[in-house]
């Protein structure tokens, strides 16, 4: 399917402020990028760069005033995700070298203090993707989603104890019980078509039978309709926006997702 994806973002700013934006997705084994726009308003000099993660970004200083950012790519992706319970677990040995950074705990997903749990949940399931996707249903059936309910990245501890979250935090939780099993997961942020509310949205891939799955326990069934802008080990690493000293206020922040053909 062939989504047209946009993302219109307007800031008040109070003093020259440094920017990093993360807004542009890439083309990959999951997706296509036919076209892609960029606009900012003012007129400022940007440096676009590679992370280390592979993700496009844009750095800039952005002068007092009103800021405004636009960006839409058309992009062909799946209509639905891939499925394959068979997945084998990836023994330590054989992942490739830049997967294995997807092993270690992080800022928002404590890997280390969730073994027990983790091996609770997938107890007598086959090592691999039926691990994640038992992983996938007990947060979907423990963990309620509730969109809007949370303004900061919280971690994968914060959420088990809360026993709710955003998108956003429900990935940080099935990461970090992925990798207390020495599963690679990754986090994943970008848009997903027909998501209500329509906003940006945040997801986890897993990393068996020697590729990456997507896993999302804010959604039902295997519908596709996926665009990733941004991979990283937690939500530290893949915010559409960062920007650095005062605070500079949103005053917009609009997400589109429209279908333009099959």
């Amino acid at each position: 399917m062939w989504l047209r994806v946009s993302c219109d973002l307007a800031f008040d700013v109070e003093t020259p402020t440094p920017f990093i934006l993360m807004l542009r997705p890439r083309s990959g084994a999951e997706q296509w990028v036919e076209r892609d726009e960029f606009k900012i308003s003012p007129n400022v000099s940007i440096i676009e760069f590679t992370d280390g993660y592979g993700n496009l970004c844009q750095r800039f200083v952005a002068p007092k005033g009103d800021l405004t950012i636009y960006t839409t790519s058309d992009v062909k992706t799946s209509e639905f995700v891939d499925v394959d319970f068979e997945a084998p677990f990836v023994e330590i040995q054989h992942l490739p070298n830049d997967v294995l950074c997807y092993l270690l705990p992080s800022r928002y997903c404590e890997s280390d203090r969730f073994n027990d749990l983790a091996n609770t949940i997938t107890a007598n399931k086959m090592l691999g993707y039926k691990q994640v996707y038992a992983i996938e249903e007990w947060l979907r059936q423990t963990i309620s989603y509730i969109p809007g309910s949370s303004a900061y990245p919280t971690s994968a501890i914060e959420v088990n104890q809360k026993g709710s979250g955003v998108c956003r935090d429900l990935a940080h939780l099935g990461i970090a019980l992925c990798r207390s099993l020495s599963i690679p997961a990754r986090m994943v942020v970008g848009y997903l078509h027909n998501l209500k509310p329509m906003d940006m949205h945040a997801w986890f891939e897993a990393y068996v039978g020697g590729r990456w799955y997507v896993f999302d326990a804010t959604q039902s069934g295997v519908k596709g309709g996926y665009v990733s802008v941004g991979y990283g080990l937690d939500a530290a690493d893949v915010a559409i926006f960062n920007q650095f000293g005062p605070v500079v206020h949103t005053i917009k922040q609009h997400v589109t997702v429209t279908q333009i053909k099959n």
